[in-house]
């Protein structure tokens, strides 16, 4: 009884869940697949490959998308705009190999945004946004203005890269307060240091960052997950209700021999 029991939970799962290797690759997935090979030429400076590929992206997107309706109004727009953000900064030869990366990685960023169903890639660049920002913080504490310009450009520079990816993820009314609040800071860089209010808004800003990454990494695990704890859960309860029936009706037949011998 055991190895049958045994065996039924094997055949079950491969029903239930089968290998991801045999699954067929949704049409998002290859698209975040091709956008994942931009990045790689990118990063090797291999810029016409990159291109090529970006191109090769460009065809399947709106062909993929036309045929499918798979993403928003909003979301095309976000993807085609990073991805003619990212063909623009390949196309320029005089622009720096780190423009070119920032571009590209914004884009790759969003197509991940769309094609994962949870932790998408932007949120590993919590180390930097962070980072960033809070060198920010520690140059207006300091009242260090020339540092204070240099450190926000670079923590604009930075989170620029997952805005596309922001928008795509989140609520539209948080990224707009959001937005509004990094604004601010930009538009007052030359006043935070002397103003309470600035100063303020400042700290809120970090908290609110923090709270923008904590919330995705809860929000965004993975879905199926109590998917398949409520489901193993009910095939091993309806398992061990089959078997505890089986024993009641085995003691049950074993009593009534017992009543007729005797």
């Amino acid at each position: 009884m055991k190895n049958f029991l045994i065996s039924l939970l094997i055949v079950l799962s491969f029903f239930m869940f089968p290998l991801p290797s045999l699954a067929e690759e949704s049409p998002l997935s290859e698209l975040d697949h091709i956008a994942g090979r931009v990045l790689e030429m990118t990063r090797a400076e291999r810029y016409e490959e990159a291109q090529a590929l970006l191109d090769f992206f460009s065809n399947e997107f709106s062909m993929i998308t036309a045929q499918q309706n798979l993403l928003s109004m909003d979301e095309l727009r976000i993807v085609l705009v990073s991805s003619e953000q990212a063909k623009q900064a390949l196309h320029e030869p005089s622009l720096p190999s780190e423009e070119r990366l920032k571009n590209v990685t914004s884009f790759r960023l969003a197509v991940d945004a769309i094609a994962s169903e949870y932790e998408p890639l932007w949120t590993q660049m919590e180390g930097r946004i962070m980072s960033a920002f809070s060198d920010v913080r520690a140059a207006a504490i300091e009242g260090d203005r020339k540092a204070y310009q240099e450190r926000l450009n670079n923590f604009l520079s930075q989170y620029s890269i997952i805005q596309p990816s922001i928008k795509l993820d989140l609520e539209v009314e948080k990224v707009q307060l959001l937005d509004a609040k990094i604004s601010f800071i930009d538009d007052e860089r030359t006043e935070v240091m002397e103003s309470v209010e600035a100063m303020a808004e400042l700290e809120g800003l970090h908290n609110d960052l923090e709270v923008l990454f904590d919330n995705v990494t809860e929000d965004e695990a993975d879905p199926s997950l109590w998917w398949v704890i409520i489901t193993t859960g009910s095939i091993i309860m309806g398992t061990l209700s089959y078997v505890g029936f089986r024993k009641y009706k085995a003691e049950k037949v074993e009593k009534h021999h017992k009543k007729l011998k005797d």
